[in-house]
């Protein structure tokens, strides 16, 4: 189905583009992969079904503070506000046109609970004092790859450290990391338990938790609560989660 693009900037790291779609609204950076995607009725709830599954740390804890890295159109920051009504989010955006973007189109949440840094998420996490937050969301692409940040064992080894001792992580990646690599032993050192989730658009999350959890049942009353707050089939998701180490 095609689009009307109803807005295009420029920066020093490319195009920026808002695309139309009857239901739909979504961001691209000078390529065909999609950014972010929002249904224009309800900019709080994801589209993608990675987004989504990024969000399955709440079913076991209920953070007090959260850091997004790569804000993107802020849809993972309008579902966190929305769900979480005393959660404090920080979000770190590398272009500060996206920020532009997402709040003229995306219907960016202006919530005095929502802190926007501008810059590399690299340098926001190294001035974050240990114990700093209870959940990590990272997203970090450009026009056509992930960010290599999201795969150096130093990215991980600071993201735990400003990490509570109950705290998580959720990592987007376009494929999954090699398993017997140096990167995720790193990961498998830092956290007690990592977790991953496939979409169905062969995205890989991957789930760090500095405690050991029990994955909960599909009829655990958590999930439906959390499905009455935010619709996107809690049960279904955590179905499909399994643990590598």
């Amino acid at each position: 189905m095609k689009g009307d693009i109803i807005h295009f900037t420029r920066d020093a790291m490319g195009g920026i583009l808002v695309i139309d779609y009857r239901k739909h609204r979504v961001m691209t950076f000078d390529s065909i992969f999609e950014q972010s995607k929002i249904d224009r009725r309800f900019p709080h709830l994801p589209v993608h079904e990675y987004c989504r599954a990024m969000l399955l740390p709440i079913a076991f804890q209920s953070p007090r503070h959260a850091t997004i890295l790569g804000l993107g159109g802020g849809i993972m920051a309008n579902a966190l506000l929305h769900l979480l009504p005393e959660c404090q989010v920080d979000a770190v955006e590398l272009r500060p046109r996206v920020v532009d973007v997402a709040r003229e189109y995306f219907s960016l949440s202006d919530s005095p609970r929502l802190n926007l840094i501008s810059g590399d998420a690299r340098h926001a996490l190294e001035s974050m004092p240990d114990d700093h937050t209870n959940l990590i969301l990272a997203d970090m692409y450009s026009a056509d790859r992930m960010s290599p940040t999201q795969v150096q064992k130093e990215f991980i080894k600071q993201c735990s450290r400003v990490l509570s001792d109950a705290g998580w992580i959720a990592l987007n990646y376009h494929r999954t990391p090699d398993l017997n690599g140096a990167f995720f032993r790193q990961l498998q050192g830092e956290f007690a338990m990592v977790l991953a989730f496939k979409s169905k658009t062969n995205n890989t999350v991957l789930f760090g938790c500095k405690q050991p959890v029990d994955l909960p049942a599909s009829k655990d009353p958590r999930l439906g609560d959390l499905e009455k707050a935010l619709p996107i089939d809690w049960r279904r998701l955590m179905t499909r989660v399994i643990r590598l180490g």
